[in-house]
């Protein structure tokens, strides 16, 4: 990650051909996993593990194709809509009956489901059944976001009262700030495309949610990856500044350009910058 050489962590700035209101581009830019990591061929990739085993992972899955859909539409190369449409393909095939994916199996096999994977899940179905007119990528969809909206306590990964609503990308840990974006703006794509009043109001919600919670991922001079006390790595960091961005246009909400701006001056500090990548650096020893 710090060398660059993570396929995890591109550089990843907002969307390059995003919409407000129409489901078009990715909201995040995730292209450079295939201009730099991505296979020669239309295969689903496969992810190593840090024990150098190989698997299929729903997130990177769904973020590949995501990013060959953006490729697809900038380029209209249809080798990026045959890699998008396999990515979907495989999200259908491995989609749970409920509606989930299991993603962190390997990691906690008691709790290996995560509201990022559903909601990205979501956006890249979504986003098939726009290429296609195929119902049944529009119908995983709707599966996917009923498990996504299913609280924690009856085994699901959202946690929902009267007025909030968070998701967990790990059900096992304090929030993470841009799993929890990402969820939600799979809740958005199915609102565009579908209009249901249900799914907006749970947009809303969850985005009220979010504002009300930004502080609590704030550390001061930097910001946090979660919502407890994990601080942001600097590409995380830089991850979060697009998401605001992206979060102000999708909303108009001024809390999102305030943090955006906010963070933008924080990472234009050479101090900052340090005194984050030190204390980021002593967190990775000690979780060893």
């Amino acid at each position: 990650m710090i060398l660059g050489r993570s396929h995890y962590h591109v550089n990843q700035t907002e969307g390059l051909c995003y919409s407000v209101n129409d489901v078009t581009g990715y909201y995040n830019n995730l292209t450079e996993k295939i201009t730099r990591f991505g296979r020669q061929d239309n295969e689903v990739p496969l992810t190593t593990d840090g024990d150098g085993n190989t698997r299929y992972f729903s997130i990177s899955i769904f973020q590949y194709g995501l990013a060959a859909y953006d490729l697809f539409l900038l380029t209209r190369k249809q080798e990026y809509r045959q890699k998008f449409l396999n990515c979907a393909n495989w999200a259908i095939e491995n989609q749970n009956d409920n509606g989930s994916w299991e993603t962190f199996a390997p990691q906690n096999p008691r709790e290996p489901y995560s509201s990022m994977a559903q909601g990205e899940g979501i956006s890249l179905l979504v986003r098939a059944y726009k290429d296609t007119d195929n119902h049944n990528y529009l119908n995983r969809a709707r599966k996917a976001v009923s498990y996504m909206l299913t609280d924690i306590q009856h085994g699901g990964v959202c946690e929902e009262d009267y007025d909030k609503l968070v998701f967990y990308e790990y059900t096992y840990r304090d929030a993470v700030l841009n799993g929890w974006i990402f969820s939600a703006w799979g809740l958005l794509d199915l609102y565009k495309i579908t209009g249901d009043e249900a799914i907006r109001k749970s947009w809303e919600k969850t985005v009220k949610s979010l504002a009300l919670a930004l502080p609590s991922f704030d550390n001061g001079f930097w910001s946090k990856y979660d919502c407890g006390a994990t601080l942001a790595s600097p590409f995380y960091h830089r991850l979060h500044i697009a998401e605001m961005n992206v979060m102000y246009n999708l909303t108009g909400n001024e809390i999102f350009k305030q943090y955006a701006e906010r963070w933008q001056k924080q990472l234009n500090n050479p101090i900052n910058r340090l005194s984050a990548f030190c204390i980021k650096v002593y967190q990775k020893i000690i979780e060893k």
